[in-house]
This record gives C-alpha cells, structure tokens and sequence, in this order.
C-alpha cells in the first residue's frame, strides 16, 4: 500500500519537532477532520535555513510533512513556493490515492509559513496568496 520512502519517513520523520522563534509558521488542517500539519521556517538572507513540522495525522501525514521539509531546506522563498504537493509525492515515489490530501496539506502548510513570514517581514512574495480554509468548520483549532 505505501511505498519504502513513506514508510521510512512515517518512520524515522526528518525535521520534527517545534522550532523557537520561527521567521514563519503555517498550520493547516483541523483535528475534529482529520490531519493538522504545522510548518516552521527559519529564513536567512532569503534562504530556508531550518524547516520543522508537527503533524497530528495518519502516517502519510507525517511522511509527506516529512519529506515537505526535506524539500524546502536550501531553497529560496520562490522556490520553496513552487514546492507543489505534486512535488512531494514524486519524491515519495507515490501516494494511495486515499492519502493524495495529505501531500495537498503539506502544500497548504509550506505556503501557509511563507504567508506568515511575508507578513512578519512587511514583504511581498510574487504569486503567494493568503492561506486557504482547508475544511468547512468554524471550531478553533486545537494545539497539539
């Protein structure tokens, strides 16, 4: 069912964990739905220096989160944006189609975190917009 890239990253998940003083965060998701990733990023001179997550979720959840992390170390804050969850099932060598949603988040979440660091920052990231609802609720999220 899941190929030996998402099993090693359910497994032994790269970048976990929180991350003080974070230049962005993004969080995505709902624990009353489902899965809740969260996203740190810590930015020098307009590159992805340290990326954490903390994922409240199924397996994929944590690998895609895992491997979304992998990712964006090193990249620029353009390219990082370009990180698509397309992106990241390709580098997980495939996603069951019943787990497609848990890449989606982990696009939602990267985006999320540079939306909050644009913010932070006064600055504009060419072609960022505004996070999305990722589900219909109206509960606060829970921290986790």
């Amino acid at each position: 069912m899941y190929t030996k890239k998402v099993m090693d990253h359910f497994t032994n998940p790269r970048n976990m964990g929180d991350m003080d003083n974070a230049d962005g965060v993004g969080t995505v998701g709902n624990a009353k739905c489902g899965d809740i990733m969260r996203i740190y990023l810590k930015v020098e001179n307009g590159i992805i220096e340290d990326c954490k997550f903390k994922t409240f979720g199924c397996g994929a959840a944590v690998a895609t989160s895992s491997m979304a992390t992998e990712l964006v170390l090193g990249k620029t804050i353009e390219e990082a944006l370009h990180v698509t969850n397309k992106a990241v099932m390709e580098a997980l060598d495939g996603l069951p189609k019943a787990k497609v949603h848990c890449s989606l988040l982990a696009e939602e979440a990267i985006q999320a975190a540079l939306w909050d660091y644009a913010q932070k920052h006064d600055i504009t990231i060419e072609g960022l917009e505004p996070p999305k609802e990722t589900d219909h609720h109206e509960e606060e999220e829970e921290d986790f």
